[in-house]
């Protein structure tokens, strides 16, 4: 069964084709500038040199889908001959709310209740919702299956997902912790168990997906019990652009100081924070660690704020789950950072970590990174979500 992944943006479309009788990626690609000026697709195919580079107006996910569908079908770059090859189409949605404690197979209730949870995702379920009307408008009868980032930590207790708010605010709103990059948590916290040569219900996991967006999660038994992001992706760590756990109490002095509404706080806080307002430099750890190395003392302590925070998680998961077999690295920076791994692994020997410095000189290959003698294993596990939303959509669609 061929299956295609769609990971729709708001100006943006991320795929892969997926053969899943041997889960060979048989194409993969990326549309951007969706709606704006400038429009391009650019795919790929392993063991197929240079790229299809498509560049021509995009008004709309329909149209960016159309290209898609011809590009996988290309003689060179492609992977199927026919868009009758493939079987169905796995979409990331961002936000299921309460609604969605696994993937689904759309339905038009489904899709109705897509809708329902755009005020909690305003940035990310329309373009999701764009991407399955685009499908259904393109690809007739084709099965399609939605995967959500939330759906994972759904298993949390009570005492992890509540504010300390009223709580008519959850019962009429639905705020409450939600959690986010749940694909990914779901996909290294399962390999990394397969790494320990164990069962996933007998391993306590803390899994880190570092990125520009970036969360932990607390894996107990192969269950999510906690995780760093909440009501919205803007809670938890320090981030590219977001700035994490704040007093709340800043927020109305700020509005007062600054004349600030809540579009205005939204995006300061979304937008202008995390490393790159703390530094005025860039969203990207790699501009950060340059300026560092030459010098510059806000990106350094930017940095150091970023390893901190994430050691205080790993900590405070491991006391919850009353401690921890591994620690795991995933994500952009996780995956790729040797200098930040090794910040956020020092001085945690209490904990039983120990960072092998040799094994962690790699970017983004699956590897053990602790010593031998270390209690707590520490895994560097590139993640792959769109392997995930494959599997889920090939289980459903087989049903």
């Amino acid at each position: 069964m061929k299956i295609l992944v769609l990971n729709c943006g708001s100006s943006s479309l991320k795929y892969q084709l997926i053969d899943m009788s041997n889960e060979e990626v048989l194409c993969i690609g990326l549309v951007e500038r969706i709606g704006i000026d400038g429009s391009i697709l650019k795919q790929e195919k392993d063991g197929v040199e240079g790229k299809l580079v498509v560049e021509q107006p995009m008004k709309n996910h329909e149209d960016a889908i159309k290209l898609v569908l011809e590009g996988v079908k290309d003689s060179v770059y492609g992977g199927v001959k026919e868009m009758s090859e493939i079987d169905a189409v796995g979409h990331r949605v961002v936000h299921g709310g309460e609604k969605f404690a696994g993937s689904v197979i759309i339905t038009d209730e489904v899709e109705a209740a897509l809708r329902e949870c755009i005020e909690l995702a305003p940035l990310h379920n329309p373009a999701n919702i764009m991407g399955i009307d685009a499908c259904k408008a393109i690809l007739p009868g084709v099965p399609m299956v939605g995967v959500f980032d939330t759906a994972f930590h759904q298993t949390m207790p009570a005492s992890s997902y509540l504010y300390g708010l009223p709580h008519e605010l959850y019962t009429k709103y639905g705020v409450r912790r939600y959690g986010f990059h749940g694909t990914s948590h779901y996909y290294v916290s399962q390999r990394a168990a397969a790494m320990l040569g164990k069962n996933i219900e007998d391993v306590k996991i803390i899994t880190c997906h570092l990125g520009n967006g970036a969360s932990i999660a607390a894996v107990d038994g192969g269950k999510c019990v906690d995780t760093s992001m909440g009501f919205t992706p803007l809670e938890g760590l320090i981030m590219g652009t977001r700035c994490g756990d704040i007093d709340a109490a800043i927020l109305p002095f700020l509005m007062e100081k600054e004349g600030l509404d809540a579009k205005g706080l939204s995006d300061l806080m979304n937008k202008q924070s995390g490393v790159y307002g703390m530094t005025g430099i860039s969203s990207d750890f790699r501009d950060i660690e340059g300026a560092a190395a030459k010098g510059d003392e806000k990106a350094q302590i930017a940095l150091d704020a970023y390893a901190k925070k994430v050691k205080k998680y790993i900590g405070s998961y491991a006391a919850e789950m009353n401690g921890v077999d591994a620690v795991v690295f995933t994500a952009g920076v996780g995956e790729n950072g040797i200098d930040m791994r090794a910040q956020i692994a020092s001085n945690m020997e209490f904990l039983g970590m120990k960072l092998d410095a040799e094994a962690n000189k790699v970017r983004g290959k699956e590897r053990v990174i602790s010593t031998e003698d270390s209690k707590v294993k520490i895994l560097l596990i590139p993640t792959n979500e769109e392997l995930v939303i494959a599997r889920d959509t090939l289980k459903l669609v087989q049903k």
